[in-house]
């Protein structure tokens, strides 16, 4: 059988898009307006079970800057929904851990909104040379991206949505083959991540094949707190992420 490889660039292309990076190092004007969601949406609870909030309600609860202190947040591009629409698997019982790679969210949420969260390198000093311009932007590329979507549900459909996390977490521990505009990424291996938040929760760090041998590996966070459910996935370009312990921490402290 054949070795499906994936191009080190190609992490991104078939997860979220390198204007995930881009869209993360967004002008101030975006900083402008998730501050005032932030201000208003302080101490607003999660929905219960039972009630599903809607796409106004979700934006308020959506991480900004100030939730964030040194991480640069910004919202989903049209670049980055457009990326992620053909992005499949080979086997079926995968498809609830793609969807959340995608930035659909976990289950079926009858609305979401996703934003993004990245650690920003340290600017080249006044007088920099062009190495050290050249050695801060791959920096900037090797910084691990966590992409955090909000999704609301009526009745149960919040938990059944973790569960169908967890249960293609176990079914696809074996690895599978994600599918994106003819693009192959192979996953080896799927395992628990001990992070957990809300009122429930399951996580999962997958290892990835990439050109060359070397092994890359991202992180999966999905949680529930009442109707609403909160879905994260971090990667780098660099191969190895970091766990979005900070970002989950901060948006389930907001729900409530």
């Amino acid at each position: 059988m054949r070795r499906i490889t994936v191009r080190r660039t190609a992490i991104a292309a078939s997860a979220m898009s390198l204007a995930l990076l881009a869209g993360a190092c967004g002008s101030k004007e975006s900083e402008a307006k998730d501050e005032p969601k932030a201000k208003a949406s302080a101490g607003a609870p999660a929905a219960p079970a039972g009630k599903a909030l809607s796409q106004a309600e979700l934006e308020k609860l959506a991480l900004a800057e100030s939730d964030l202190p040194g991480l640069k947040v910004a919202g989903a591009t049209k670049a980055d929904t457009e990326s992620t629409k053909t992005m499949g698997s080979d086997k079926a019982e995968c498809k609830p851990l793609v969807d959340v790679m995608a930035m659909r969210g976990a289950g079926k949420p009858g609305a979401t909104v996703t934003r993004k969260a990245m650690k920003m390198p340290a600017k080249p000093a006044e007088g920099a040379s062009a190495e050290e311009k050249m050695k801060a932007g791959l920096g900037a590329l090797g910084t691990t991206v966590t992409a955090a979507t909000l999704g609301s549900h009526d009745g149960q459909g919040a938990a059944d949505a973790i569960a169908a996390v967890k249960k293609a977490g176990a079914a696809c521990a074996g690895g599978f083959v994600m599918t994106a505009d003819g693009e192959k990424t192979k996953f080896t291996k799927v395992e628990p991540l001990s992070l957990t938040a809300g009122d429930e929760s399951v996580a999962f760090t997958f290892a990835m094949e990439v050109e060359g041998g070397d092994a890359a590996t991202t992180h999966m966070v999905v949680a529930r707190k009442g109707g609403t459910v909160a879905s994260f996935y971090a990667l780098s370009l660099a191969g190895k992420a970091e766990q979005p312990k900070d970002v989950v921490d901060a948006q389930m402290k907001k729900l409530g």
